[in-house]
């Protein structure tokens, strides 16, 4: 007997192995260049050489986890990540709405598309304390290739909207009323505390929160404690892999 499978399902799997290379076995780029490991695209340390996303399987189920949530619970608001690279945790979002025929969530798209900011030292002192990312040429992807690749799996469509330039110019005003998800992945203190300063005040309670490098970089982490004890935050942080981070949000606080 032919064990039946839900083909959303499928479609969401074959997604998440395209788009972190698991298909075709993409090896590493970039500072952690190396050959191609099951385990480190499993957890995303490496920086693969063409595939969509370097987050890794394990953040990448966390991701599906997180939006079949609030698609399931109806938690209001629409799906964000700030610090995109290729697109392709963003075309994950996109993908999952579109298996669950969810047509009233915005995926938006959230990044310079010039890489990481200069660290401004004086005002985000933990910053300095860090290798400086805004050297690696790999961060820096264009607009227009991230588009490119939306259209490789025919997502790029009207449910999803773009917001280049650097977080603390593009967020304050962003025209975005309410959140389900807010996916954290800008590396660096100033630019974690810019998202969770401008976007978390417009996540609903039950939407899900996610800090991709919490537990590897130092600044990130900071920020995150910086904030939430500021704004007497204390829901559970729960570990995602190695690196990164997920809480949800279960009072409305204002950011």
């Amino acid at each position: 007997m032919m064990v039946q499978t839900d083909p959303r399902l499928l479609y969401i799997d074959l997604m998440k192995k395209c788009l972190t290379g698991l298909i075709y076995e993409d090896p590493g780029c970039g500072p952690y260049g190396q050959p191609f490991s099951r385990f480190h695209r499993e957890v995303g340390h490496d920086w693969p050489l063409k595939a969509h996303t370097m987050i890794g399987e394990k953040r990448m189920n966390n991701l599906r986890d997180a939006v079949v949530h609030v698609v399931r619970e109806n938690i209001p608001g629409d799906l964000i990540e700030t610090g995109v690279w290729r697109g392709g945790a963003c075309i994950f979002m996109r993908a999952i709405l579109a298996a669950l025929n969810v047509t009233d969530r915005t995926v938006w798209v959230a990044d310079s598309f010039e890489g990481l900011p200069p660290i401004n030292a004086e005002q985000y002192p933990e910053d300095a304390k860090y290798d400086d990312l805004s050297k690696y040429a790999e961060l820096a992807i264009s607009l227009e290739e991230v588009q490119a690749n939306f259209q490789k799996y025919d997502l790029l469509d009207d449910q999803v909207k773009f917001l280049k330039g650097w977080f603390k110019d593009t967020l304050p005003t962003a025209p975005i009323e309410k959140l389900a998800l807010l996916r954290l992945d800008g590396d660096m203190y100033e630019s974690t505390m810019d998202g969770l300063t401008n976007l978390y005040h417009k996540v609903s309670p039950g939407g899900v929160i996610i800090v991709d490098d919490y537990n590897i970089i130092p600044a990130c982490k900071q920020a995150v404690h910086d904030f939430r004890d500021a704004h007497g935050i204390t829901e559970h942080i729960q570990p995602i892999d190695y690196c990164a981070v997920f809480w949800i949000k279960a009072v409305d606080k204002q950011g």
